[in-house]
């Protein structure tokens, strides 16, 4: 009797040799120390966020401000990593909701507003990284001109790219600072030296608000223009993004009806 001899599977004869890597420790590397520290700070501002308003801006502040020092150290140092660009992504998607969750809680009457801006933060940042990698792009902030001329001019100029994400940010901490913060900025004594031509001219709402405003409004107020442009560029990156996805959809499908064709 022939005993039946088996033969090792192609999967199991298959070794698989690792890729050579350097031995560097890329948790270690200084933009992803900073990542860490913007963590924790910004953990401990969502923490005493209902309790302590000026320990939660300060900290929540500083975190989002660290988010420009972790690029240039990133470069400076010659330590871009794969892992600090996601931890930096992840951080600032996650610090942004928490805090639009808690607006959502403070100003009830705009919270389906609030849940909006978080779904299309997430979204359209999560479907540009894919569409990203599925194109082979080195970094989601490789975008040409052909692709969308408002999302290069936004991702490939680092000032340009600050000035939307503190500009938004600023915007919603303004609005958690408003939640507590009433003392009027004092506008009461300039305005009675204006001139009654000038004064005639303001409708009386709009005078009883200049005279009652407080700094945060005023930094809402001015950084509105900023974050509502941010919301733009989410969307547009939602489309073209969703557009590549498509268009590599299409691709695949015509590589697999011209197979059965030739078969």
């Amino acid at each position: 009797m022939v005993s039946a001899v088996s033969k090792p599977s192609d999967e199991a004869s298959t070794v698989i040799t690792p890729r050579p890597r350097t031995d560097e420790n890329v948790f270690l590397f200084v933009p992803n120390l900073v990542g860490y520290a913007r963590v924790i700070l910004a953990a401990a501002s969502l923490t005493y966020m209902p309790t302590h308003p000026k320990f939660c801006t300060v900290a929540y502040s500083i975190s989002c401000l660290l988010d420009a020092v972790d690029g240039q150290a990133a470069r400076a140092l010659g330590q871009t990593s794969k892992f600090g660009a996601i931890l930096d992504m992840v951080t600032d998607r996650c610090t942004t909701s928490c805090l639009l969750c808690f607006l959502a809680s403070a100003y009830p009457q705009f919270a389906l507003l609030f849940q909006f801006l978080i779904s299309l933060d997430f979204s359209s940042h999560y479907i540009h990284m894919y569409a990203s990698l599925i194109s082979g792009s080195a970094s989601h902030k490789s975008v040409t001109k052909k692709q969308s001329w408002i999302l290069w001019s936004y991702y490939n100029n680092s000032t340009t790219l600050f000035i939307f994400c503190a500009g938004n940010e600023l915007f919603f901490v303004a609005l958690y600072v408003m939640n507590s913060y009433r003392t009027p900025l004092g506008l009461k004594p300039l305005l009675h030296l204006l001139p009654h031509s000038v004064t005639d001219l303001l409708p009386i709402l709009w005078y009883h608000a200049l005279e009652n405003i407080t700094w945060p409004q005023v930094v809402a107020l001015l950084t509105f223009p900023i974050m509502f442009t941010k919301q733009v560029i989410n969307c547009v990156q939602f489309w073209k993004a969703s557009k590549l996805l498509v268009e590599a959809d299409q691709e695949e499908r015509w590589v697999k009806q011209n197979e059965k064709k030739r078969e």
